[in-house]
């Protein structure tokens, strides 16, 4: 089976943490996992908050960016850097590379600017997650819960001129309603799940699911327990909670709160890989066999199911779901046709 995962944060490991791409066992997702398990399209995401970093926030994201291409020019008979369809489809036909596409998770390294885009489009960007946090875009599903911003909707607007897929996950209700109302292209929430089963504010419900696939829009799973279990995502919530508190009264820093979380998050009990079952059946239940894919968000979580520990094991969920009687058409479709046919259908 081929795979295109449309989330994974390894760039950030790589950058922050010198983790070794080519063979290490400290990422989820190498090169050769990669290899192993057919991947043949990759979303790398770059994540960089301006009240994490401020003034160099554009810098850092630019320095990810660049490992990107990097990464792709280092093992140019393996990956090829996407700068337009060509290099995807190719992929997703099993000729040649596999395909890296490069994004932003968060577009605060445009500082409020939709222009200042530009940059990052040169250098090969071709997906945006309109915001992480809250930022002059827009508002988050776990921030403000305001909406898409003046700002918000010119960004949308120039990346379909350009080319580029729009993402909302992240985003709060009332952005992901703007972006339906406003946006003229497909769109996709890279890595979110179906809040009806588990009632996380990541997650979309319903009627969005639906209302993302009436527009040829593309969901992808994401493969973290918080997202997946309902116990999980209580737990994992209030430890967020508590850890952010300190952070407002002044005695945790934005990246102490995170490793606290994370120390949580990794000492609950894994969730079974079913749950990612069940969640792929209700999203093909609610919008149809053409909106539902593959999101793992592999390094940037602290936790994944049991039986996943990289993204070498992404053909344990091909099986699961041929196992669960799901049609190879449709197995196909949600494990790499779906998000080819969204980025064809965008893409210049």
């Amino acid at each position: 089976m081929r795979f295109f995962d449309a989330h994974c944060d390894t760039v950030l490991k790589i950058v922050d943490a010198g983790a070794d791409f080519t063979v290490g066992h400290d990422a989820h997702v190498t090169l050769s996992g990669m290899v192993e398990a057919g991947i043949r399209a990759e979303v790398f995401a770059t994540w960089a908050l301006e009240s994490r970093l401020g003034d160099r926030v554009d810098a850092v994201a630019m320095h990810m960016v660049e490992t990107i291409g990097a990464l792709c020019a280092a093992h140019p008979d393996r990956l090829v850097l996407a700068r337009s369809f060509a290099e995807i489809g190719a992929a997703c036909d099993g000729v040649g590379a596999s395909a890296v596409i490069a994004s932003l998770e968060g577009a605060d390294p445009l500082r409020g600017d939709p222009l200042a885009f530009v940059r990052f489009y040169d250098a090969g960007v071709r997906l945006v997650t309109l915001a992480w946090e809250d930022n002059a875009f827009s508002g988050t599903a776990l921030g403000s819960g305001s909406g898409l911003t003046s700002q918000g909707e010119d960004l949308v607007r120039f990346c379909e001129e350009l080319g580029v897929v729009v993402d909302v996950s992240h985003a709060s209700d009332s952005a992901f309603w703007d972006v339906c109302a406003f946006a003229g292209k497909p769109f996709v929430a890279s890595h979110s799940n179906c809040r009806s089963l588990c009632p996380h504010p990541r997650n979309l419900a319903d009627d969005m699911i639906r209302a993302l696939a009436e527009r040829g829009g593309v969901v992808g799973i994401n493969l973290y327990p918080g997202f997946l279990a309902p116990d999980f995502a209580a737990k994992e919530i209030r430890a967020r909670e508590e850890a952010f508190r300190e952070v407002v009264a002044g005695s945790k820093t934005f990246d102490e709160a995170g490793k606290a979380v994370a120390a949580v998050v990794a000492s609950l009990p894994r969730p079974p890989l079913g749950l990612v079952l069940d969640h792929i059946r209700h999203a093909v239940r609610v919008g149809g066999d053409d909106c539902v894919g593959i999101g793992g968000d592999l390094d940037g979580v602290d936790s994944l199911p049991a039986g996943i520990d990289s993204v070498a094991d992404y053909p344990r969920i091909a099986e699961l779901l041929g196992a669960a009687g799901l049609a190879p058409d449709l197995v196909e479709k949600i494990c790499y046709r779906n998000f080819a046919r969204l980025f064809r259908e965008v893409m210049i």
